[in-house]
C-alpha cells in the first residue's frame, strides 16, 4: 500500500537556512540516507523537498478558467518542507519510517522530533462512489 508522509516544518523564515553549517550538512546527510535506505529496500516510490512559503501561489480558476494566483504567504505557521512517497506492506512501516524522519537531525544532532502526517494514497475513488 502507498503512503505519502508530509514533513510539515517550523514557521516560514525561521530554522533550517540559519544552523551551523555543519548541523546543516549533518541533517541532509540524514535525509539522504534515508532515502537511500528506502530505495534498496524497495520502498521509496518519491521523495521531495519543497521551496519556502514565500516562493508558493495559491492558483484558482477564474473567468474563463485563466488563473487567478494569490500570495506569497511567509507568514506561515507552519509549512510542508517535503514529503515521501513510500509503498510498504502495512501501516504500521509508514509510521516506522515517519518517526525516523520525524527524528532528524537538528542543530547540535539533538532530534528534531517535527510532526509528520501520515496519509494512505487512494488507488481510485471508492467503489460505492461509482
Amino acid at each position: 500500500m502507498k503512503y505519502i508522509l508530509m514533513m510539515n516544518t517550523m514557521k516560514a523564515g525561521h530554522g533550517v537556512p540559519e544552523w551551523p553549517k555543519k548541523d546543516l550538512q549533518a541533517h541532509i546527510a540524514f535525509m539522504i540516507g534515508l532515502n537511500k535506505e528506502l530505495h534498496e529496500r524497495g520502498e521509496l516510490v518519491l521523495a521531495e523537498g519543497l521551496s519556502f512559503p514565500d516562493q508558493a501561489k495559491l492558483v484558482r480558476a477564474g473567468k474563463n478558467g485563466l488563473p487567478v494566483t494569490d500570495g506569497v504567504f511567509p507568514e506561515s505557521k507552519e509549512f510542508l518542507a517535503g514529503f515521501w512517497i513510500v509503498d510498504v506492506d502495512n501501516p504500521e512501516r509508514a509510521y516506522a519510517i515517519a518517526a525516523k524522519v520525524s527524528a532528524a537531525p537538528g542543530p547540535g544532532g539533538a532530534p528534531l522530533n517535527m510532526p509528520i502526517e501520515v496519509r494512505p494514497i487512494m488507488s481510485g475513488p471508492p467503489t460505492e462512489m461509482l
